[in-house]
């Protein structure tokens, strides 16, 4: 049992959808060449909107019924994770399938449906004999990991982990927890969302202020720009296929990068507000955690979401934890917007090539850096090419205070 807990776990496998690409090659080659994703979307009651909106090929896993019965956030499950089966080398039909968990991080889940439901009652003068006998299963919150199993034929463990915007990452950590305690030989794990298509996060964060708007859509999204001015909410999903070592190792599987370590804490101070200490705090127990010093790190994927006070409070987490130690930092929700549930593992699998090519992607739109978020090793507009990267840190942070980090390394033998 101790060497199953003290396993080193990897990942071997990643599938993801998003605004610019529908797999790992085609979103790196846009993360490099500096194109964003954001567009205009309609959206009920409230016009059209910057959103990041993903275009991928539902049917190429589900036909039309299961699409008619399951949900948008199912749906996008469903094609991560048949993605990073095929990206890992790994068929369901040579796995156990009791063997085999389902970690799916999500921000919130029903809210589309529910929305959808209560428009078409008004429909029909709300009689109640309209309302969809699927809401049910539509709507329980662990509609998207469930949908999984269900297509794939799963029958381990599943669950949706709610961590606001840090789920993501939660769902990699869950997945690295589950391998560990040997409930599982293989993990699923990630974050989706489908947060585009529900008019209430949008009514939401413009109450609060939040809510971006430029004349360019494309520029919206402007983590540590002097003008920023709110999230560009965002759809997608990433899963990867999580192993122990030893595992990987016996199949010859091709092996993206090691789970150094992780950390979860609360701020326990605000309902919307972060705070920068705890912030800190997990930033330094993580790499604890990963026997590692702020000196060691490469590279900070981090959470920014173009907020004017979440930039500054991050960019202030980041020098309480790292001191004079010099770091690069960079930005993906500039390309895509804030993803929610799928924004940590999204962002992570934007620079987890950069354990190959040494080159690190810029955050981009800041045309006028906030001197609040000068941090001396900002990649901005332009790539980065460097002499290595080994270790990466990604940060998520979510409301309610919950806050996530991950520490992954280059592989080594």
């Amino acid at each position: 049992m101790n060497n199953i807990l003290n396993s080193r776990i990897v990942l071997t496998g990643v599938g993801l959808t998003s605004p610019i690409g529908n797999d790992l090659e085609t979103y790196r080659k846009s993360l490099l060449e500096g194109r964003s994703g954001v567009r205009l979307t309609d959206v009920r009651h409230m016009g059209e909107l910057p959103a990041g909106v993903c275009d991928f090929e539902a049917t190429k896993y589900q036909n039309r019924k299961e699409l008619r019965i399951g949900t948008r956030a199912g749906s996008i499950g469903v094609f991560c994770a048949h993605e990073a089966l095929a990206h890992a080398g790994l068929e369901m039909d040579a796995l156990e399938p009791s063997r085999v968990g389902v970690y799916v991080g999500t921000t919130e889940h029903g809210n589309v449906e529910t929305e959808n439901e209560i428009h078409n009652l008004s429909q029909y003068d709300n009689d109640v004999r309209f309302w969809s006998h699927h809401h049910n299963p539509r709507t329980i919150a662990n509609n998207p990991a469930g949908e999984i199993t269900v297509n794939l034929g799963i029958t381990g463990p599943h669950y949706a982990i709610g961590a606001a915007c840090a789920a993501g990452n939660a769902g990699i950590i869950q997945g690295v927890q589950m391998l560990r305690l040997g409930e599982v030989d293989l993990a699923l794990a990630g974050g989706v969302s489908e947060s585009i298509h529900t008019f209430g996060i949008f009514a939401g964060f413009r109450s609060q202020n939040a809510l971006a708007k430029h004349d360019d859509p494309a520029q919206a999204s402007r983590p540590f720009d002097k003008d920023r001015n709110g999230i560009v909410v965002s759809e997608g999903g990433c899963l990867y296929v999580l192993e122990r070592l030893d595992d990987a190792l016996a199949r010859g599987a091709s092996i993206l990068a090691e789970v150094a370590g992780y950390c979860m804490n609360s701020d326990g101070t605000d309902y919307v507000l972060p705070n920068p200490i705890r912030q800190g705090e997990c930033i330094r127990d993580a790499l604890k955690k990963a026997s590692m010093k702020p000196s060691e790190v490469d590279l900070v994927s981090s959470h920014a979401t173009s907020t004017p006070q979440g930039d500054v409070q991050e960019c202030d987490a980041l020098r309480k934890a790292f001191g004079d130690d010099e770091v690069l930092v960079n930005n993906t929700k500039s390309f895509i917007g804030h993803a929610m549930g799928a924004a940590g593992a999204l962002e992570l699998a934007g620079n987890l090539p950069s354990f190959v090519d040494g080159v690190v992607h810029p955050t981009i739109n800041v045309t006028s850096l906030d001197p609040a978020c000068d941090l001396p090793g900002l990649v901005l507009n332009e790539p980065k090419a460097t002499d290595g990267i080994d270790v990466i840190l990604n940060n998520s942070f979510g409301m309610l205070g919950i806050n996530s980090v991950l520490v992954l390394k280059k592989f080594q033998c």
